[in-house]
């Protein structure tokens, strides 16, 4: 792993961009997210996914130069066309859109279509809590889930993240997938050589299985059985039928069809926490909250108990001082886009 400054992996990762033919301003936006992601550990979905954006720029399935418009169709709700634009920039766009309508109106809601893979979610609610607004956001994403009692998928993966400001101190920030596991982390059990709990995905026929080949081949669990499974229907609804986007298995797959336009569609939810009372107010009633948590007696003394995004923060905080820590071959690659 290399260790790089902040302002140099995103002048870094906003260079490899443009190198793919993006415009300057709109690959500085892009790599705004990506970098934040980071910087709060989700390297999954950080400047590493570049190279994979690049190829499909090249590809035809990702439009570098999009004419991205927000049509307002309410007071507080905009639709937004991507135009099959990069992911993280019809995501920014989206979100700037959301926080403009909730800091005229006090609330904004902006539902994005033409889109694709917006990086990881936790990046929007952080700017957006930086900003006084509390969120919800979610996406939709490439069928990896089947329904409960399926035995094919239907349903992605799609991530969905809640964040509530906090003046003066840290906010809270939510950011989780619909499965068990990523299935970054069955890929790595299989080339270690080693099984994975029953409970992390199915065979290709809907059995729960120990074989991470299988579970590859088959389909990811959903979190809390049919639980999980409404949850990820519900943010599809949200994010691909209600915006105009595909939604199910009518999304194309990134990496089976890299060629084409994922068509995927993102929901922001922003309210402007300070139209509900002064910072003082909220400040106040959220360290009372973290309290209550923080002081529950732990089962393991040394495990307290912690607040969702406190370890991606307490990450964050430590990279922005020490450096970000990248692999060395995604810093090499991006360097020589850059050159």
């Amino acid at each position: 792993m290399g260790v790089v400054a902040e302002a140099e992996l995103h002048t870094l990762a906003a260079n490899a961009l443009a190198a793919s033919g993006m415009r300057r301003e709109d690959a500085l936006g892009a790599a705004r997210i990506l970098v934040l992601g980071d910087l709060l550990g989700v390297h999954t979905h950080g400047v590493g996914r570049i190279e994979n954006y690049g190829e499909r720029i090249a590809l035809g399935g990702i439009k570098a130069q999009p004419n991205i418009r927000v049509e307002q169709v309410a007071t507080t709700l905009a639709r937004v066309d991507g135009d099959n634009g990069l992911g993280p920039l019809v995501g920014i766009r989206a979100l700037q859109a959301a926080m403009a309508m909730a800091r005229e109106h006090g609330t904004g809601v902006a539902l994005a279509r033409a889109s694709n893979h917006f990086g990881p979610v936790a990046p929007y609610s952080l700017i957006a809590a930086e900003g006084g607004f509390a969120s919800i956001i979610g996406s939709n994403s490439t069928t990896t889930i089947a329904p409960t009692g399926g035995a094919e998928a239907r349903l992605g993966n799609s991530p969905v993240g809640f964040g509530v400001p906090n003046p003066g101190g840290r906010p809270v920030i939510l950011d989780m997938a619909i499965s068990v596991v990523a299935r970054a982390k069955i890929r790595d059990a299989l080339k270690r050589g080693e099984k994975i709990p029953d409970t992390w995905a199915t065979d290709s026929a809907g059995r729960p299985t120990t074989d991470p080949q299988a579970a590859l081949d088959g389909f990811l669990q959903p979190i809390g059985g049919y639980k999980g499974y409404g949850l990820a229907l519900v943010v599809d609804l949200f994010a691909g039928l209600l915006s105009g986007a595909a939604y199910l298995n009518h999304v194309q797959s990134w990496s089976d069809a890299p060629e084409k336009p994922q068509d995927l569609g993102h929901f922001f939810i922003v309210i402007d926490a300070t139209r509900l009372g002064a910072p003082a107010w909220l400040a106040a009633r959220m360290k009372d909250f973290a309290a209550i948590l923080h002081e529950t007696p732990a089962t393991d003394p040394r495990r307290p108990v912690l607040l969702p995004g406190e370890i991606e923060l307490d990450r964050l905080e430590r990279q922005r001082r020490d450096g970000i820590e990248i692999d060395d071959a995604v810093l090499a690659w991006l360097s020589a886009r850059s050159a």
